[in-house]
């Protein structure tokens, strides 16, 4: 494959690089959306200059298309020619210009890993990089009838010497059962930690190790009911127990499938979707609803606090997907019990934009519909809230749905916890996500506080007002003891958190004191 360019992206000036590791918009010409877009590509408009061939690519041809106008970008072996969705990239031409004549492909994993290009630029493909295929030197041993522990060659070694110690997994079976035990050698796994979807006969159990993924991927040998998963902290062992559908004798547990008994980065993994049908959707505002989406019953899901998943819709043929932050079916267990257990459903707060594309698709689907929801995705630690005595929130409108299970987490889990501070930004009070759940847990529980900042109130507004700034945070940020150990966790519009991160430096926290949630 070819080599990528050794170079900063997005590029330091660039409109796309925000202070979080996030991206900003670059503003589109009007009749430029990606409505607009999608009708190009359907319009039977010739997008890559070749009247509907597809052609093999070779490095040389590739390196001549590196113009603007004349755009070829190689990702994962397929070519696009990106010159008519310049004006359509949301990151702006000076992004797609990095990556003309070029292989793309990790310059595309760092910003828009998510995205589905296949799906939007597919009017655009040229065709495939004339590259033979690289054979392992241990293909054959990926063809062999799984019994047990696979050789450990099978498990990337250069990889698993730079991560974690090498996992392994083992099987065992009685007249009704089978117990998978994947032994992860680390101490803190937990049930977040393993993901599992058994579909059509084939299983795939992904567990996360640091941030490195290995992945058990079979096809069983024979048909299951369903299945239960255990996870042995102290040890780091985790047993799926499959409960088979006739009690019979299984000769081996099955035949490997794509990537099986491998650990590699997880950042170099796909996105892997499931579908979830959509339970039940609420008003919380005008114009936020609450979304309640159920697991499939053959998955074992929780997304760890902190993370996103992503949502896909298939809109007029195209994929469409979005980031999104699951919250807790409400902010006060105890005062409003959960209507569905949490382990099979996830909850998502959504603000509906009626000239968007995607969230007036998401309103309009019915009750039993379905949507893909992927793997989550995030770089927030637990580790973070060890032997924290002060929590800082800042959230501005729907950012503040990472803030709802940290909220929660922080007040029954921490025991050095003294203070937990949540600044919201909105609009208008009527904007305001949960007021009375937030006013009511400060009144029950003395260590959280919740300052509401509007930034267009009314006449009758006796609180705070305005955007975020130093004189607002430099109030806001006051510690319970000089030396305690702080934490500052900031969601909302890339503006809000770009600003507000600097303004978190201005008042002397440090790079490990603040955490940002971009997506």
């Amino acid at each position: 494959m070819l080599n990528v360019p050794s170079q900063s992206f997005p590029a330091p000036s660039s409109q796309q690089r925000v202070a979080s590791g996030g991206r900003s918009k670059v503003p589109l010409k009007q009749g430029r959306s990606l409505m607009d877009w999608i009708r190009l590509t359907k319009s039977g408009k010739d997008l890559t200059g070749l009247k509907g061939r597809l052609i093999e690519v070779t490095e040389e041809e590739l390196k001549k298309h590196n113009k603007k106008d004349d755009c070829w970008i190689c990702i994962r072996g397929c070519v696009y020619n990106v010159s008519p969705y310049m004006e359509y990239h949301p990151g702006g031409e000076d992004e797609l210009l990095r990556a003309a004549g070029s292989d793309g492909t990790a310059l595309f994993d760092e910003v828009h890993r998510w995205v589905n290009y296949e799906s939007m630029l597919k009017e655009c493909l040229v065709g495939k990089m004339a590259v033979k295929p690289v054979i392992p030197k241990d293909y054959h041993e990926e063809k062999k009838v799984l019994n047990g522990i696979l050789p450990k060659s099978q498990v990337t070694d250069t990889l698993a010497k730079e991560g974690p110690v090498s996992p392994s997994y083992d099987w065992f079976q009685k007249d009704s059962l089978i117990t998978i035990v994947i032994y992860t050698k680390q101490k803190d796994m937990n049930l977040d930690s393993v993901i599992v979807d058994y579909q059509d006969n084939s299983f795939r159990a992904e567990t996360i190790i640091k941030d490195y993924s290995y992945l058990i991927h079979i096809g069983l040998s024979h048909e299951i009911q369903d299945f239960s998963v255990r996870v042995v902290e102290n040890v780091g062992k985790i047993e799926i127990v499959l409960k088979k559908k006739e009690n019979i004798s299984w000769k081996s547990l099955g035949h490997p499938l794509e990537n099986h008994n491998s650990l590699i980065p997880k950042k170099d993994t796909g996105l892997y979707y499931r579908k979830c049908q959509l339970i039940s959707k609420e008003d919380v505002t005008h114009d936020t609803k609450l979304f309640c989406l159920k697991l499939p019953p053959s998955t074992h899901l929780q997304v760890p606090i902190g993370q996103h998943v992503y949502l896909k819709l298939t809109i007029t043929g195209i994929e469409i997907v979005k980031p999104y932050t699951p919250v807790s079916h409400s902010l006060l267990s105890e005062l409003k019990e959960p209507v569905l257990p949490n382990n099979k459903y996830i909850y998502f707060l959504i603000k509906i934009y009626p000239p968007g594309l995607f969230t007036p698709e998401l309103d309009h689907l019915q009750i039993g519909d379905f949507v893909s929801v992927s793997n989550p995705e995030g770089n927030f630690k637990i580790s973070q809230f060890q032997e924290l005595e002060d929590l800082f929130l800042l959230a501005a409108g729907t950012g503040f749905t990472p803030m709802v299970k940290i909220l929660n987490y922080a007040l029954t889990n921490i025991p050095s916890l003294r203070k937990v501070k949540l600044m919201f930004f909105n609009k208008t009070e009527d904007d305001i996500i949960w007021r009375s759940q937030l006013e009511n847990l400060a009144f029950k529980d003395k260590r959280f506080d919740v300052e509401f900042v509007l930034s267009a109130p009314t006449s009758e507004w006796n609180g705070k007002q305005g955007h975020i700034s130093l004189a607002l945070l430099s109030e806001f940020l006051t510690r319970s003891l000089d030396s305690s150990k702080v934490l500052a966790c900031i969601c909302g519009p890339v503006p809000f958190t770009e600003q507000g991160v600097r303004l978190l430096h201005d008042l002397n926290l440090s790079k490990d004191e603040i955490h940002s949630f971009t997506a």
